[in-house]
C-alpha cells in the first residue's frame, strides 16, 4: 500500500517551480495561437507539448516516451521539415514572382538578417554552429530554423523554434514600425504599375525544376528543402495530379504540422528552457527579423537612386520568407497610405521569391559554417 501511495506522489513531491513555470508559457503559446490567431496551428500544440514535458516524471518524453520517439524519427532526421516543405510548395503561388522576375531581388536582400545574426550572435558569446542556427530565425522560416538547429545546435531546438514561430506570427507588429522608421511619406505613396497577364503554363512547370537544379549546384545541402519545396510547386501546377495537389495541401500540411508542432514542445523542459541563453535567444530573433526588414528596404532605397521608375521601397521588406504573412502586411501599409496604390502582386512576388531566398541562405550557412565545423 505504501508503494502505491509513494507511486501516486511521486508527480507532487518531483514538481518545482521552474515546471510551473513552463506551465504558463505553454499556456501563454495557446492563449495567442487560439485568442489572438498568431500562428494557431503551431503555437497551440508547441503550447501543449511544452506543458506534456514538464509534468515531472512524464510518461511522454524520456526513452520510452512517444514525443521523444516522434523527435528521433521525425526531427533528428530532417523528415517533418522536409515533408513540411511539400505542403507548402504547393501552396506557393510563384505567378506574380515570374511576371517580375525582378522582385527576386528583394528575396535574396532580405536575407542579410540572417549573417548579419549570425555575428551579433557570436560577438555576444555564442560558439559558432549555436550562432548559425541562431541567425537562421531571420529567415522566418520555420521548417528551415528546425532543419539547421537540428544540424548545429539539437539543444537548442526548442527555443529556436519557439522564437521563429512566434516572430513570424509577428510579422504585421514588428515590420510596419522599421519600414515606417526607414521611408519617408512621399516614398510610401509610390505607386508601380503592374500589367495583368497570364504566365505561360510551361514557364510555372519548368520553374521549380530550374530552381532546384540551380540551387542545389550552389549549394548541393539545400537540395533537401528546396528539392522538396519545388517538388510541392509541381503537384500545384502541373495537370493530372490534383489529388497529390490537394493531398499536400490539407491532409499532409495538417497532419506534419500537428505532430511537428507537439513534438517540438516536448523539448522544452524545464531544465534546457529556462536560462539565459534563452532569453537572449528571443532577443537575436527579433534582431533577425529587424534586420532582414530593415535590408530589404534599404536595398530598394539604394536601387532607387540609379532608377528612373521608382520602387516603393516598402517592397523590400516582403523579401521575407513568411509567405503570404509579409506581402500582405506591405499591402495594407500602402493602401493605409493610399486608397489608390494597390502593390499586393508586386509585394506577394518579393514575399514568394524570399521562401526561396531563405532556403538557399540556410543551405549557405550549412554548407560553409558546416565545413568550419567538419558536420555533414
Amino acid at each position: 500500500m505504501e508503494s502505491v501511495i509513494a507511486d501516486l506522489a511521486i508527480g507532487i513531491t518531483g514538481l518545482t517551480y521552474k515546471h510551473v513555470i513552463m506551465w504558463l508559457i505553454g499556456l501563454t503559446l495557446m492563449y495567442l495561437a487560439v485568442v489572438k490567431d498568431y500562428e494557431p496551428l503551431l503555437l497551440m500544440p508547441i503550447g501543449f507539448g511544452a506543458i506534456l514535458a514538464n509534468i515531472p516524471f512524464s510518461s511522454a518524453i524520456g526513452e520510452a516516451g512517444p514525443l521523444t520517439t516522434l523527435l528521433n524519427m521525425g526531427i533528428t532526421n530532417e523528415l517533418f521539415p522536409v515533408l513540411i516543405f511539400v505542403a507548402v510548395g504547393a501552396m506557393c503561388d510563384f505567378s506574380p514572382l515570374l511576371k517580375n522576375p525582378f522582385m527576386m531581388i528583394f528575396g535574396a536582400a532580405a536575407q542579410i538578417g540572417i549573417f548579419a545574426t549570425i555575428v551579433v550572435a557570436a560577438l555576444v558569446g555564442f560558439p559558432l554552429n549555436q550562432a548559425a542556427a541562431i541567425g537562421i530565425i531571420g529567415a522566418a522560416d520555420g521548417p528551415t530554423t528546425i532543419y539547421v538547429a537540428n544540424k548545429f545546435a539539437q539543444e537548442l531546438l526548442g527555443p529556436l523554434s519557439v522564437a521563429a514561430y512566434s516572430y513570424m506570427s509577428l510579422v504585421p507588429i514588428i515590420q510596419p514600425p522599421v519600414v515606417k522608421l526607414l521611408t519617408t511619406k512621399q516614398e510610401r505613396l509610390i505607386r508601380m504599375p503592374y500589367k495583368e497577364e497570364k504566365v505561360n503554363k510551361k514557364i510555372l512547370i519548368a520553374f521549380p525544376i530550374m530552381i532546384t537544379v540551380i540551387a542545389g549546384i550552389i549549394a548541393p545541402v539545400s537540395v533537401a528543402l528546396i528539392g522538396f519545396l519545388m517538388f510541392g510547386n509541381l503537384l500545384r501546377v502541373c495537370a493530372g495530379v490534383e489529388r497529390l495537389n490537394t493531398a499536400a495541401q490539407n491532409e499532409l500540411a495538417n497532419l506534419v504540422t500537428l505532430v511537428l508542432g507537439i513534438t517540438i514542445g516536448g523539448t522544452m523542459t524545464a531544465e534546457g528552457f529556462l536560462n539565459m541563453s534563452t532569453l537572449l535567444i528571443m532577443l537575436m530573433g527579433l534582431l533577425a527579423f529587424v534586420f532582414d526588414t530593415a535590408g530589404g528596404v534599404l536595398i530598394a532605397k539604394l536601387i532607387n537612386l540609379f532608377k528612373k521608375e521608382k520602387i516603393n521601397p516598402m517592397i523590400g521588406a516582403a523579401g521575407i520568407s513568411a509567405f503570404p504573412m509579409s506581402g500582405r502586411v506591405i499591402a495594407k501599409m500602402a493602401l493605409a497610405e493610399d486608397k489608390g496604390n494597390y502593390i499586393i502582386m508586386q509585394a506577394i512576388g518579393a514575399n514568394a521569391s524570399g521562401q526561396i531566398g531563405s532556403i538557399i541562405a540556410g543551405g549557405v550557412v550549412l554548407a560553409v559554417v558546416g565545413a568550419m565545423l567538419g558536420v555533414k
